[in-house]
């Protein structure tokens, strides 16, 4: 691989130093021995000296006859003008005269110093006065081995401020290797000389860091893998793309696998299917893979690597040496790393590179930079060049920056503040742990939190969120009158204590079980199969069982789906692959659907991975029980097939090891497995899905999309949220306790300056609609008129309904749930037409109205029309009316000088209460 030449520290010339700063920040994007533009390279004095496709650039001692002084000198429209228009402004006369000065000066360059590009907001070079404002530098990799005489590590140097910003220092520090005898340092690549250990020592503007050195096997030659070298090559630089020859049908009739998951096929496509056309063992030059990569002849493609360079180099030592696959068990890669991991911007065009380095089965390392491919989800605020690696600020927002190697994808988060933002740091009393995670995040933001919500909005909010309902008068006016300080935590401890909670989240987690009858052959699900499994998860919630001892339970249940009603889980799906992929979206959180036909090209999962967790459910079988509406659940032989390679997959937990199979089925050691401290995914997907429920958003949204390229808002915050819920033994109501009661939940709905767009960090409260279930419910209980579904008695609440095919057409509107699928977005939250008009004019509101007899039974109780209308606001809204509305609506009332007609008139204020977004949202 060649070697990243970043400067290592500047030299002692000042004319030198004064036209480096110009050099580096407006001229050497274009001409790095990368790009080259017109041929002309000036990272180097002797590069610069030769001079590119026009002839020499400077000539020492005569700046007049030089032709880049000259070029820089032309006017602005002038087309040979540089830089060009679109590389930013002309150079000022300030960086013209420190060119000018420097060319007659002689060009004098210190010995062995190398330049790199840099932006105009880079930090002054290591020898610099020390900046207060300068917390630490941070050295990436943290430590470096060199293993073999091909290895190398490129180091970079991060410096943190004091307001939570980074900057890439690399170029201006100072890199001392402590044993030079050991290994050599060019700018900051570190390669191998001779094995031992000594460090490497980095100095800025008075900080200091070291790296760990070590040296193995240092004249120890690595011959090219085609799995480990050939076919890195072919994935960094874009062949095995899904836009190249690894879409499904090719490219110009060449086949690669995407992103080569396929290493056998790939090398039998390379060297046997067309056999002396893509390789030429006699001329490895003149094989086609490598004259179309290089642009030597005519490809669709475009010119992929540079001829010489270490791509190209690698295909030719590799068809050198015969073009072989890799002979017996080699080394596999088994994670990478990406660093810095998390890096705050502040102003546009601030650079930051990235490091990526991979671990291997036998215990090494190797910098795979050269070899990753880099995206950004979010160009607008940062963009990364996909082969460098080097990122760049651009408008305030936030991105994840993803690196893909082999089969992993990882990534950085990466914020941009603006430059010259005026923020001071407010003031957020944390109540837990989560307000203090929040409020960091909010920090690097640099975003304001809204206020506390007043205690009628929170009151409103926390009744609906948890128990579904809306508080009554009676209820409103006991917790306005409390003045306990603490009147907020008791509130929602007795909350969870009413068996709403129970019901909420019974129905919550019977969507994603898909609780509901259906009648397909032998795959049917019976009305008592179905109520049988809604009372088991019920009973187990309202017991506030463990969620792990739930789940556990469920996954390893075997039995009749009546005696067993656990069972009716693998009864609704008996698909194995379908099976597989709903346990992993379920508790896991992930979509592992892309890696049924190929590696997953955004996420970690490979086919392996996929078709060894299916194999835990190869084994599950049914057969028909005595009464014709039950089956049963058992397990017995039964394997499943890597469509690829046509092995049968040995069991393999999903992101984790193979387990050893002694005395249990194969579900019972996944179910163990899953439900457990040792899956990273199961207490964060539970946690992030009570979180979505209680504040609109998931810290991971969707909350079923778990994958890299969706990384989490705030990571610190769903570690710390899992962790907790494991350390309370997966005790449901402490998490609850714990979102309910933190700052964070109730702060209010009303935005400021800094948080008006933002809604995903949490700086303030989310409007939301009312689910479908609790709306009705709600509607229900203001108009004091039962519900009747069926199977259930009268008054019955829509939450309690078991199973998911009884329905109405108020809950189908408002887009209950139909639990055909286990994906979240089955529940439909989006206000549309639909639901405005059958509000408006159906016969949910209007004859609820009238046959609830609210108004009429106020009437009859002479009420005065102030009372009633107050009253209305207070059940409907929890809150009084205000002055003005009281006002008009009075006015309205007394102009009806006939009773029926003021019943009518405060039955419309009624009406207009119950289509009012504040009823039909909760904030």
């Amino acid at each position: 691989m060649s070697l990243p030449s970043l400067a290592a520290a500047y030299g002692s010339e000042p004319d030198f130093d004064a036209a480096r700063t110009v050099l580096e920040t407006r001229c050497l994007e274009c001409h790095t021995e990368d790009k080259a533009k017109g041929g002309l390279v000036l990272t180097n004095s002797e590069a610069m000296l030769k001079g590119g496709e026009g002839g020499f650039s400077v000539k020492p001692g005569s700046p007049d006859e030089s032709p880049l002084l000259k070029r820089v000198r032309l006017a602005p429209e002038d087309d040979e003008h540089m830089p060009p228009k679109k590389s930013g402004p002309p150079l000022t006369a300030e960086e013209i005269g420190a060119l000018e000065k420097w060319i007659s000066a002689g060009v004098p360059w210190p010995v062995g110093e190398v330049m790199a590009p840099r932006a105009k907001t880079a930090l002054p070079r290591w020898d610099a006065p020390p900046d207060p404002e300068i917390v630490s530098i941070e050295a990436f990799p943290k430590n470096v081995t060199l293993e073999t005489a091909a290895d190398f590590h490129r180091v970079i140097v991060i410096a943190r401020m004091k307001d939570a910003s980074t900057h890439d220092v690399t170029a201006q520090s100072k890199l001392t290797l402590g044993d030079t005898t050991l290994a050599d340092l060019v700018g900051t690549a570190l390669t191998p000389k001779k094995d031992g250990t000594t460090s490497l020592r980095i100095d800025y503007r008075g900080l200091a860091a070291e790296v760990p050195v070590t040296v193995k096997d240092a004249e120890k030659p690595r011959p090219v893998s085609f799995q480990l070298d050939v076919m890195p090559v072919l994935t960094a630089a874009g062949c095995s793309t899904g836009s190249c020859h690894g879409s499904a049908r090719g490219q110009d009739g060449f086949h690669l696998s995407l992103y080569g998951f396929d290493p056998k096929g790939d090398h039998f496509r390379l060297t046997n299917e067309m056999a002396g056309r893509r390789i030429n063992l006699a001329v490895p030059e003149e094989s086609l893979l490598v004259t179309k990569a290089s642009g030597a002849v005519p490809h669709t493609g475009g010119n992929l690597i540079k001829k010489d360079s270490a791509f190209y180099k690698t295909l030719v030592d590799w068809i050198r040496d015969g073009a072989e696959y890799d002979a017996g068990e080699i080394p596999q890669p088994t994670g990478i790393e990406v660093r810095p991991k998390q890096v705050v911007l502040t102003g546009q065009d601030v650079r930051i590179p990235f490091s990526v380095r991979a671990t291997y089965s036998d215990g090494t390392d190797r910098d795979v930079t050269t070899l990753s491919t880099f995206s950004t989800s979010n160009d607008n605020s940062v963009s990364i060049g996909a082969r460098e690696g080097i990122a760049a600020s651009k408008n305030r927002g936030e991105a994840f920056l993803l690196a893909r190697f082999h089969t992993f994808t990882e990534g950085s988060q990466a914020i941009v503040v603006p430059a010259d933002l005026k923020y001071t740091r407010p003031e957020f009393p944390a109540a837990n742990y989560i307000d203090s995670l929040v409020a960091e995040k909010l920090n690097k933001l640099r975003i304001v939190p809204s206020g506390l919500a007043d205690d009628e909005s929170f009151l409103r909010r926390v009744f609906l969120d948890i128990a579904g309902v809306p508080p009554t008068v009676a209820e409103r006016e006991k917790f306005l009158a409390d003045t306990r300080p603490e009147k907020r935590g008791l509130l929602v401890d007795e909350l969870l204590g009413r068996k709403e909670f129970t019901e909420m989240w019974v129905m919550k987690w019977a969507e994603l079980m898909q609780i509901r009858t259906f009648n397909n052959g032998d795959q049917q699900v019976s009305y008592k199969a179905a109520l049988g499994y809604y009372q088991w998860l019920r009973e187990r919630i309202a017991g506030n069982v463990p969620f792990n001892v739930l789940v556990k339970e469920l996954l390893s249940a075997e039995g009749g789906t009546f005696s067993s009603p656990a069972t009716n889980f693998f009864q609704i799906e008996r698909d194995v692959l379908k099976l597989t992929e709903n346990v992993a979206q379920v508790f896991m959180g992930t979509r592992i659907q892309c890696a049924q036909c190929h590696n997953h090209p955004f996420d970690r999962w490979t086919m392996d991975d996929y078709y060894s967790f299916a194999s835990f459910f190869a084994q599950v079988k049914r057969k028909p029980a005595e009464d014709p509406r039950e089956r049963v659940i058992y397990d017995e032989g039964g394997e499943i097939q890597n469509p690829v390679t046509k092995q049968n997959m040995t069991p393999k937990f999903l992101g984790g090891p193979k387990p050893e199979l002694k005395d249990q089925s194969r579900r019972e050691s996944v179910a163990g497995w899953l439900a457990s401290p040792e899956n990273p995914w199961f207490a964060k997907n539970v946690v992030n899905i009570v979180w979505a429920h209680f504040n609109g958003v998931g810290i991971v949204d969707p909350v079923d999309d778990v994958r890299v390229s969706n990384p989490p808002s705030n990571p610190e915050l769903l570690d710390a949220l899992a962790e907790k819920f494991v350390s309370y033994n997966y005790d449901f109501k402490k998490l609850v306790r714990d979102i309910c009661t933190s700052r964070t939940y109730q702060l209010s709905t009303q935005t400021n300056e800094t948080n008006v767009t933002d809604n995903r960090n949490f700086s303030h409260a989310m409007v939301r609609r009312v689910r479908a279930e609790v709306l009705l419910d709600c509607i229900s209980q203001v108009t004091a008129t039962p519900n009747k579904f069926k199977g259930l008695p009268l008054g019955a609440r829509a939450v309690q309904i078991a199973d998911g095919n009884t329905s109405n057409y108020f809950l189908t509107t408002f887009g209950r749930a139909t639990r055909a699928t286990v994906c979240s977005c089955e529940v439909k939250m989006e206000p549309n037409l639909s639901q405005a008009l059958h509000l408006l004019n159906g016969d949910t509101t209007q004859q609820r109205i009238r046959q609830g007899k609210l108004v009429e039974t106020m009437l009859n109780e002479k009420k005065t029309p102030q009372e009633i209308i107050t009253t209305l606001y207070l059940t409907v809204l929890s809150r009084p009316p205000v002055d003005m509305e009281m006002e008009k609506l009075t006015a309205a009332v007394e102009e009806e000088k006939e009773p029926g007609g003021r019943k009518e008139v405060l039955e419309d204020v009624f009406w207009a209460l119950l289509n009012s977004k504040e009823f039909i949202f909760n904030h």
